[in-house]
């Protein structure tokens, strides 16, 4: 017969993996993530769409495919960077009051 060990709960502790201690750190922290991960990205897709504009080789409807890409590009790198500068604005106001 196996007989297993009882465990207490007094004996355990659990670790928080988050290191933010409060609301805007934790913000902050999660955007800090999203833009080291999404500049890389976004350099990506514009040597992408450099890439697509090369071979498109004149012809209008792979130039327009090109144009649309790099324009979603900058949409998307404008949005990641706005998100950053609102926050930075929200997380300033908020430790000013």
């Amino acid at each position: 017969m196996l007989v297993l060990p009882i465990l207490s709960l007094a004996d355990t502790t659990i670790d928080n993996p988050i290191k933010s201690k409060t609301i805007v750190e934790f913000i902050r922290n999660i955007l800090e993530g999203v833009v080291k991960i999404g500049m890389p990205i976004i350099v990506l897709a514009i040597i992408y769409c450099g890439f697509l504009f090369v071979s498109a080789q004149g012809k209008p409807e792979d130039i327009k495919k090109a144009k649309d890409a790099l324009l979603y590009t900058l949409i998307g790198a404008a949005i990641l960077l706005g998100s950053w500068a609102i926050a930075q604005l929200i997380a300033d106001t908020v430790k000013t009051l």
